[in-house]
């Protein structure tokens, strides 16, 4: 039968596959094998070190591949709009979700409180980066194991995210859409946005999630690659620091929005009392590959939701906390009908007199598709971060690759790694 969504029980974790290194120590009929980087499922940069009893992996030394792209190091000569253009970069699935949390790092750091309506625009486009990033998930799971249907299925609606993204920042891959305060430009047309993601809630969605979990959820194939294969217990999880859909599939009760929250995700977020958005946290007590993808399908589902509760009560009023901070870009009308929004403007742009951040360091993170993203920020009163840390997700999942593989058979890497959603970009920094 399917899995069911669970409370927090744990579960016994698969001990022959656990104990298999200690009952198979010769290793004179083993051979090894490189897995990737050209392997498709390897995103063409992991590099995965197999060494092989037959078709039974004996050991797995994950490598993080070749991609050198230096984000973190890169974070010193950008300023603190500039450097959203890296972190975009890191995520290249949801990398609206990545803009959102540097500046919501960056914020924290400089005592900036955004506008209501900023608020609303962020949570609004973090959930659809959820969305955006699950769905890639979930659809490569299913054709990593041969389902080309079930990828198109869910593939194909990422397109209608793109054209939102493509709407509001300009850029359908890397928008770069926020910015110290606020975001880049305001919406060029309201109306338009939200019938656009209605659109998409209504109609888009819903069809493909139907259309894959009728396809998969009991396919016999799929449900037979996919329990019991990568099982990973509750204190597992725990020890290894998985957060995300990683660690709710292993019975986790952690999700950033409901623990530490943020943005629309607290109450009295626009200082008048509202609410917080209201959803549930989908959690299994399974741990397999299997619990991995129900629990991505729930969390669509529940991010549908919370846009639905804030698409039509967007607040009136700036998108900027212009007058709050001169380390905030004032608005264009700002900036030609007023001789302070022009300074304000040419000093941030033009000059490093406008950058005034408080000599300290700070982490802040958010709830993204993959679990906890953080920025550690140190802060040396500059135009530029002294240094920036990011806290990925994926290099944190990554890390127990080994353990989830040794034991299962060379058939199984492939659904193992899916589950972990590992982005490249995250992994070599």
């Amino acid at each position: 039968m399917p899995y069911t969504l669970k409370p927090d029980q744990g579960i016994t974790p698969d001990s022959d596959n656990i104990n298999y290194l200690d009952d198979h120590v010769d290793t004179g009929d083993r051979w090894v094998l490189n897995f990737g980087p050209q392997h498709p499922a390897t995103h063409t940069t992991l590099r995965l070190v197999l060494e092989l009893d037959g078709e039974r992996i004996a050991r797995c030394t994950p490598h993080i591949g070749y991609l050198h792209s230096g984000f973190e190091k890169l974070g010193e000569v950008l300023d603190y709009n500039q450097y959203v253009t890296i972190v975009s970069r890191m995520n290249y699935l949801s990398p609206i979700s990545n803009d959102i949390a540097w500046h919501g790092a960056v914020e924290t750091i400089f005592g900036i409180d955004i506008t209501p309506k900023c608020k609303v625009l962020r949570t609004i486009m973090a959930e659809m980066g959820r969305i955006q990033d699950h769905l890639l998930c979930c659809a490569a799971a299913a054709l990593d194991l041969g389902a080309l249907t079930g990828f198109l299925y869910a593939f194909n609606p990422r397109e209608a995210i793109y054209d939102i993204v493509d709407y509001i920042s300009g850029q359908r891959f890397h928008p770069d859409w926020t910015r110290v305060g606020g975001i880049m430009k305001p919406i060029p047309d309201e109306a338009v946005f939200v019938r656009m993601v209605k659109d998409f809630l209504d109609n888009d969605l819903p069809h493909a999630i139907k259309d894959l979990e009728g396809l998969v959820n009991r396919n016999r194939i799929f449900m037979d690659r996919t329990q019991g294969v990568g099982v990973m217990s509750r204190e597992e999880a725990l020890n290894w620091s998985m957060s995300g859909p990683i660690a709710r599939a292993s019975g986790v009760r952690r999700d950033i929005r409901k623990d530490e929250p943020y943005l629309c995700y607290k109450d009295n977020w626009d200082g008048e009392g509202a609410e917080a958005v209201k959803f549930s946290v989908p959690l299994c007590d399974d741990g397999d590959v299997y619990a991995r993808f129900l629990v991505r399908l729930e969390e669509i589902k529940e991010a549908r939701k919370i846009i639905h509760q804030l698409i039509d009560n967007i607040p009136e009023g700036p998108v900027d906390a212009f007058a709050d901070s001169k380390m905030v870009k004032p608005d264009k009308g700002s900036v030609y009908g007023s001789i302070e929004g022009l300074i304000q403007h040419f000093e941030l742009i033009m000059t490093n007199r406008g950058w005034e951040p408080p000599i300290a360091e700070g982490y802040a993170c958010h709830e993204t598709a993959n679990g906890e993203l953080g920025y550690y920020i140190v802060s040396d009163g500059g135009k530029t971060p002294w240094r920036v840390r990011t806290r990925p997700p994926a290099f944190t999942n990554y890390s127990a690759m080994a353990r989830l593989t040794e034991g299962h058979l060379l058939a199984d890497v492939v659904a193992i790694l899916g589950s972990l959603n590992v982005i490249a970009a995250e992994l070599d920094r």
